[in-house]
This record gives C-alpha cells, sequence and structure tokens, in this order.
C-alpha cells in the first residue's frame, strides 16, 4: 500500500513516461483552459536566462496559481519544473496525491513546520537541475495581502547555487475566487469565470558571496513586492512594512 504524506514516492512523476503524459495534458488540456478561463498576459520571460535551475518564487492567492505558471513558463522550463505542494493539502489522500504528482509534478513540502526531509529531498532535485516552483507565504492569503515569507526558498537558493526569478501573479484571486481563493475579498467577489491575468517574472537574483540567508531571504521577499507593486500599479501592495535597504 503506498505511503502518504512525506513518505508518498514523487520519484515516478519524473521518468519519461509520466512526464510524456504530463506535456500532453499541458499542451491539450490544462494550457488552452487556463487561457479559456483568462485573458492571461506573461511578462518578463526574458528574465529567465542561463542555464539554471531557476526557483521560482511566487505571491499565492489561488489554487489557479500554479496552472497559470506553468502554462506561462516556456515548454523547455517547464518540463523540468518541479511543485513545492502542501503536504497537508495534496498528500494525505492517494487520489489527490497522484492527480497532482501526474499533473504538476509536484513533492510534499511541510508547510506546518521546519522539516528536514521535506527540504533535503527538494535541494535534492534542485541540485540535479530541476527548477522549482514555491510559495514562500506557505499556503494561499488568508486576507489578500502577501504573507511574510518563510525561509525556505532562500536556503533552497543559497546551498544549490540556484538563480531565483521573483515571480508575480496579478488578480488570479478574481479568477473563479469562490472556489479557488482563500481571502474573504475573493470568495465574496463575483464569480468570474473570465478575468485578465498577469503572470511577470522578475529579474533574477543569486546569493551574494558572503550574504546571510536571512538577508537573501529578505531580498528575495522585497523583488517580489516590487514586482508587484510594479504590475499592479498599487504602491501599497505587498506586506505593509517598509522595504529592506
Amino acid at each position: 500500500m503506498a505511503e502518504l504524506g512525506l513518505d508518498y514516492s514523487t520519484a515516478w512523476g519524473r521518468r519519461y513516461r509520466t512526464r510524456f503524459v504530463r506535456e500532453l495534458l499541458h499542451r491539450f488540456f490544462l494550457g488552452p483552459y487556463v487561457r479559456y478561463m483568462s485573458t492571461l498576459e506573461t511578462r518578463g520571460l526574458e528574465n529567465i536566462s542561463g542555464p539554471g535551475p531557476f526557483i521560482f518564487v511566487a505571491n499565492h492567492a489561488s489554487n489557479l496559481d500554479t496552472p497559470l505558471i506553468l502554462s506561462s513558463l516556456p515548454a523547455r522550463i517547464r518540463r523540468r519544473t518541479v511543485v513545492a505542494a502542501a503536504m497537508d493539502s495534496f498528500f494525505m489522500d492517494r487520489r489527490t496525491a497522484f492527480k497532482t504528482v501526474l499533473v504538476f509534478n509536484a513533492i510534499p513540502i511541510d508547510r506546518l513546520r521546519v522539516n528536514r526531509r521535506s527540504a533535503q529531498q527538494a535541494l535534492e532535485l534542485v541540485e540535479d537541475r530541476w527548477n522549482l516552483l514555491i510559495y514562500p507565504e506557505g499556503g494561499r492569503t488568508p486576507d489578500g495581502a502577501l504573507q511574510e515569507f518563510k525561509g525556505g526558498a532562500a536556503y533552497l537558493a543559497e546551498r544549490a547555487g540556484a538563480t531565483v526569478i521573483p515571480t508575480y501573479v496579478h488578480e488570479a484571486g478574481l479568477l473563479r475566487g469562490p472556489k479557488y481563493a482563500k481571502a474573504p475579498r475573493f470568495i465574496n467577489a463575483p464569480n468570474r469565470r473570465r478575468h485578465h491575468v498577469v503572470v511577470a517574472f522578475g529579474q533574477s537574483i543569486r546569493c551574494e558571496d558572503g550574504e546571510s540567508i536571512r538577508r537573501f531571504g529578505a531580498r528575495v521577499e522585497d523583488s517580489v513586492v516590487l514586482l508587484g507593486r510594479e504590475v499592479s500599479g498599487d504602491p501599497d501592495w505587498g506586506i505593509n512594512r517598509p522595504l529592506d535597504s
């Protein structure tokens, strides 16, 4: 009997046959479906350059964020991307875990506490030159504002020498918000079946020599905040604190 939680094996999701099926799903179902639901606009693809691996660090308002981001990535990047998914939401039921790995190439992350096992699996994959999509807030925003970032993304990037790509998803919470979002301002809004969404990729950043993970993590968070303010046009977007100078 297959184990669940952190013990759920995801290695099969990175094998050739599964990757082939996933590519068909993205090309002929998920991608077209996302573009049917939203007039998806992608910005900043030129910032995803170099050999990688890349860690995409994104804000999180909706369960549609992952398909929106993956649909925005160039196919060669998407095919080598794994998604850090909440263990308690997606890996406690066999059917849900299977679908999550098959469609999104996901790995379980313990978002409720620091867990060396989940961090080590993510680190080994990035070191093996897999890209990673991660939501450092630890889950969908409960109030619509950006939540303080946890340190996992900065730690992984520093340890693996990976390039961080700040990523901002604009107004995904308003796309069928009652079904996919968590914040009251989204779930109480009209259930829009088609809505304009922007996925923006910011300028890449790397951990500098001698820079602490704490300082690097603050730079990563600030980069997402600045990108969000630029794309949204809202100078107050993000968590209510001054940017790290």
